[in-house]
Order: C-alpha cells, then sequence, then structure tokens
C-alpha cells in the first residue's frame, strides 16, 4: 500500500516529530510505501512560545521528508495536493493536535480528495486543545470535514470526536510505546553524567505549560520532604511563566531539593533522564493521552499521575504506577511518600514490562490499514 503521511518531522522537534517517525518505521517494516510531507513552516514565530522549532539533537529515526507545508502559506497548500497527486497514494495520514492547523490540513484534504480520490486518515491526539480559544469550535468544525476516518487514542478524545461527527468512522488504538530514545542506562551511570547524587529522584519530564500541574507537584514537595528524602528533577523547557514557578519553590522552601533544566532535552539525551528517575510523575490538570508516560514505559518506569483524560486507562492503579485526584497536593504527596516507603519500584517495573505489550506500533498499523480494506 502506498502511504502519505503530512505532519511533523525532523528537523523540526518534539512529540509529534518522534510519533510520526516511528509511524513510519512501523509502516515501512510492514511492507508499505511511505511518503512524509512535512512543514517548512510549522508556527508563526509570533505564536511559538519556545525558543526554538528546530531540534538541535541527532535525528533518532532517519525519513525521508519533503519540507513542503506552510501552516499559515495557502499556496504551499496546493503545492502539497499536487505533490500527494503524484505520490497516487492508497491512504493519506494527518496527525492533528491542535485547531491551529485546521484551515491547512482541511483545505490539503480537501484539494487531495478533489484530486485523486483518496481516503483521508487523522490521527488525532486531541480534537479539542488544552488550552482553548474561542475560534475551537469553529476551527474544529473546519479541520474535521473533510476526513473520511479517523483514529483516536483515549476515551476521552473518542468523546471529543462523536461530539464534532457524531457518526465518525474511528479506532481507538492506546498511544504507542516512544521505543525512539534508545535502550535504557543503568541507572547510577546515568545519575552520574547528569550530575545527580544517589536518593530517591523523581522526574516532571516535558514542556512546562499550566494545564501539566507542576505546581501541584512542587506544592506537594514540602509534605514528601517532611516524611523521605526526594529530589524532583524537572526537565524540560518553560512555556509557561518560569519565574512564578521559581518563586513557588522559593516560598516553600524546597530550593534545595529541586533540579530545574529549563531547557529542550536533546534525543540522544533523553534516555538519561528515564533512567536516572525512580519514578515519573504527571500531575496533569487536564489530559487526553501522555507520550511521556509512553517513554517512561519504554523505560519500565512506574507513573504517578492523576485522574484525568485517558491517563488512568494508561496507567493502571497498584500495578504500574499510582493514579491520584488532579490539583491535590496532598493525595499526590501520599502517592510518592507511599511509592518509596513501600519500595515499589522493581514490582512495579516488571508489571510494566507486562503491559506494555498493548502499546505496541503494529496496533496501530493494523488499525490504519484497516481503511483500506474494502
Amino acid at each position: 500500500m502506498k502511504i502519505v503521511i503530512v505532519g511533523t518531522a525532523y528537523p523540526l522537534r518534539g512529540g509529534i516529530a518522534h510519533y510520526n517517525a516511528l509511524l513510519y518505521r512501523a509502516l515501512r517494516a510492514r511492507g508499505h510505501q511511505v511518503h512524509v510531507v512535512s512543514f517548512k513552516r510549522q508556527y508563526p514565530s509570533l505564536l511559538f512560545p519556545g525558543r526554538t522549532q528546530q531540534d538541535a539533537g541527532e535525528e533518532a529515526i532517519p525519513i525521508q521528508a519533503e519540507p513542503l507545508l506552510d501552516s499559515i502559506g495557502p499556496a504551499s497548500w496546493l503545492r502539497v495536493a499536487l505533490r500527494i497527486r503524484q505520490h497516487a497514494p492508497d491512504l493519506v495520514l494527518f496527525k492533528y493536535w491542535m485547531p491551529f492547523f485546521a484551515p491547512c490540513f482541511a483545505a490539503v484534504a480537501f484539494l487531495s480528495k478533489l484530486l485523486c480520490p483518496t481516503p483521508v486518515v487523522y490521527i488525532c491526539d486531541n480534537i479539542v486543545p488544552h488550552e482553548g480559544t474561542p475560534l475551537d469550535v469553529p476551527l474544529t468544525r473546519l479541520g474535521l470535514g473533510f476526513v473520511d476516518h479517523f483514529v483516536v487514542m483515549s476515551h476521552t478524545v473518542r468523546q471529543d470526536l462523536l461530539r464534532f461527527v457524531p457518526h465518525a468512522d474511528f479506532r481507538q488504538v492506546p498511544h504507542p510505546v516512544y521505543s525512539i530514545f534508545g535502550d535504557p542506562l543503568p541507572k547510577e551511570e546515568a545519575r552520574r553524567r547528569l550530575g545527580l547524587g544517589n536518593g530517591n529522584l523523581v522526574l516532571f519530564f516535558g514542556y512546562v505549560r499550566a494545564y501539566k500541574g507542576l505546581h501541584v507537584l512542587l506544592k506537594a514537595m514540602p509534605e514528601v520532604l517532611r516524611q523521605i528524602p526526594v529530589r524532583l528533577l524537572v526537565a524540560g523547557e518553560f512555556y509557561s511563566d518560569k519565574s512564578s514557578y521559581m518563586e513557588l519553590i522559593e516560598q516553600l522552601g524546597i530550593s534545595s531539593a529541586v533540579t530545574v533544566v529549563d531547557e529542550f532535552i536533546p534525543n540522544q539525551d533523553v534516555k538519561l533522564y528515564y533512567s536516572a528517575a525512580d519514578v515519573v510523575v504527571l500531575p496533569y490538570l487536564a489530559a487526553t493521552q501522555s507520550g511521556i508516560v509512553q517513554i517512561a514505559y519504554h523505560f519500565n518506569k512506574p507513573v504517578i499521575t492523576t485522574e484525568v483524560g485517558g491517563l488512568p486507562d494508561e496507567v493502571v492503579h497498584g500495578a504500574t504506577g499510582f493514579v491520584v485526584p488532579a490539583d491535590d497536593p496532598q493525595a499526590l504527596a501520599k502517592a510518592i511518600v507511599s511509592y518509596f516507603a513501600e519500595k515499589r519500584e522493581r514490582d512495579f517495573a516488571e508489571k510494566i514490562a507486562l503491559h506494555k505489550g498493548r502499546y505496541s506500533w503494529d496496533r496501530l498499523a493494523e488499525a490504519i490499514e484497516s481503511f483500506a480494506t474494502p
């Protein structure tokens, strides 16, 4: 089967690019011809909250991607549709995650279907964003308007999809494991290379945004530290106001127990942070599914998270981690203390090694292939 993927690819950075690279590899391994059309401009600089959209790290999975698409350049939308027609694919896949891209994706999908009768599939991270705007609903309706089939990765996204497209043809497949960052390292080696000492280590990883609830985790730390010694390692670029978090750390008197690495972690260094950690904490206030959980599972790291969106579907309470109420520092502190006091790491890691088999890329590939089956 010939497949065109429209979406982010290296040298653009982030989880969407990693996802598309892994999907490209999985589909190729199953014998499909896969072509990737990426962005030459993903976000206008005025709308991008980070320091750079480029990945300064090594390309984890080499793929051949054409950077043709400009999210705000209508002329490029026609060029991409013409390029898709040249490939004469059996399916066109879009990785969809926010309404900002709705005009661009809708135009490419409409023109592609006009130029060649190819089914269009959206793989949906989200239908509506975690941090909304008044334009989300009309843009989402536009973005979903020319799509034949959908893949969703949590019940939350499924429900959101059916609110906009009640009779949508979809498959629900869990977010696959992010197996793109190499093999785990010995914990002692990872900590040595990061300049960290021994002792209990909690990892918060990824872009820092308000809905990810880092402030809740910080508020939990005094109670945790009252009972056990712990270091919190925050690794990720701040997309929210960093000064408010640093002021909170000072106000709580936990500066000596918190290490902040305010930068996008290069691909080749991700394994250092996960290998060094004892547990990964996602204190999210809103979520659909999370790639952070799937990175943790790749490294067999237990997860403590909150009961929002699809996170309780991914983290099995008492088996692969703990699930606690959102926005509740006391409950989060209790879970962290219990994890270390009860020495749950080995037991949880063994269960993760068995559990993560359900998060395979082949399951996603099979769902995609089913859309081309008469």
